[in-house]
């Protein structure tokens, strides 16, 4: 008998051993391992399943944890947020429509994705509007500006709850680009969205509409020599490692607009009501402060690894802003003539 018991002991500590280097691989392969939840949620009343496409290694996407730990904490354990980025729950089109249809309640859209939503939204995503992180903190303190965001899709029942950002746009190419000459000689990839196929014909540049997914073969090949985003986004992705030049055009802030289905919100009681909208609006808000951080290390980060970065001269970017002038009259008409007329006066005083 002690013999067998002795054999028994021996096969479990063998399979301790065999399954440790198993778990910490799994570990590894994780890219969610050290973001769960130090507490069991299976006790919430009420779940907030929220989606964003992005990492949580972006200062503007890991507040979604914060607003789930806040949360969690406030509501004593009754309300629970269950945040899924890295497109766990699908791409931001087959998300949106899951939220409009109720079956998640959350979702952080990249504003490109949001202005499908409503053209309203896409007032963020035009040249040279709200384009710097002051503007951008203007643009969501002054309530004249931000109410008629906020409220832009009530009638499909989604409230803009607030925003959040990665960085300011510009261009990452395989070349220098110095000039707008320059740029000519670039193949963009660019985002499936309208506004941004719009300007890029005004600025008179090629393009290439292309999924995400598809980049990073798509410039090691050569079929596109540049892609437009945020320092944030390309260092952390990796696109750095090809596209070793970048031009800081700063002509845009990379959002994502944190959407809520209305019909479950006005559900919730009262209490919870408040304390997840007020948290929202305060990790927000500390997430901005964030990013303007990590714009900085990261674009220090990249030059260390060899990326060089440019800017345009003001003359250049005069010339971006008067050729995008056509599309201010064009978008004007979807997104309210006059209300795009206040964004622009306001922050440009």
């Amino acid at each position: 008998m002690k013999i067998k018991k002795r054999h028994l002991s021996i096969i479990i500590v063998l399979i301790i051993l065999v399954m440790i280097p198993v778990i910490i691989a799994e570990a590894k392969d994780d890219p969610l391992a050290n973001w769960q939840p130090k507490f069991d949620p299976s006790g919430a009343e009420f779940k907030y399943l929220l989606s964003c496409v992005g990492h949580p290694a972006i200062e503007g996407v890991a507040v979604g944890y914060r607003i789930r730990d806040k949360v969690w904490e406030k509501s004593n354990g009754r309300l629970y947020v269950d945040f899924r980025p890295l497109s766990l729950l699908g791409g931001e089109k087959d998300v949106i429509r899951k939220l409009q249809m109720g079956a998640i309640q959350g979702m952080m859209s990249s504003s490109v994705a949001a202005a499908n939503v409503s053209n309203t939204l896409g007032i963020v995503n035009l040249p040279y509007v709200v384009d710097t992180f002051e503007k951008l903190d203007q643009f969501r303190s002054d309530q004249a500006l931000w109410q008629p965001f906020r409220d832009a899709a009530i009638n499909q029942n989604i409230l803009v709850a607030d925003v959040t950002g990665y960085g300011s746009y510009g261009w990452a190419t395989n070349s220098p680009v110095k000039t707008i000459a320059d740029a000519k000689s670039i193949n963009f990839r660019i985002a499936q969205a309208p506004v941004n196929i719009d300007f890029y014909k005004a600025w008179g540049l090629k393009f290439t509409v292309m999924p995400w997914p598809d980049v990073p073969q798509a410039l090691q090949t050569g079929v596109i020599t540049g892609l437009d985003h945020t320092p944030i986004v390309c260092n952390i992705s990796g696109k750095f490692n090809v596209a070793k030049h970048y031009t800081q055009l700063d002509y845009a802030q990379g959002l994502y607009i944190h959407l809520t289905n209305t019909r479950w919100l006005n559900k919730l009681p009262q209490d919870l009501h408040k304390i997840l909208l007020d948290t929202i609006t305060e990790e927000s808000a500390v997430a901005r402060s964030l990013t303007r951080k990590q714009q900085v290390e990261q674009i220090e980060a990249a030059k260390a690894n060899g990326v060089t970065f440019y800017n345009l001269s003001s003359e250049e970017k005069a010339q971006l802003i008067d050729r995008a002038k056509p599309m201010y009259d064009k978008w004007g008409e979807k997104i309210g003539a006059d209300y795009l007329r206040q964004v622009r006066a306001s922050l440009n005083q």
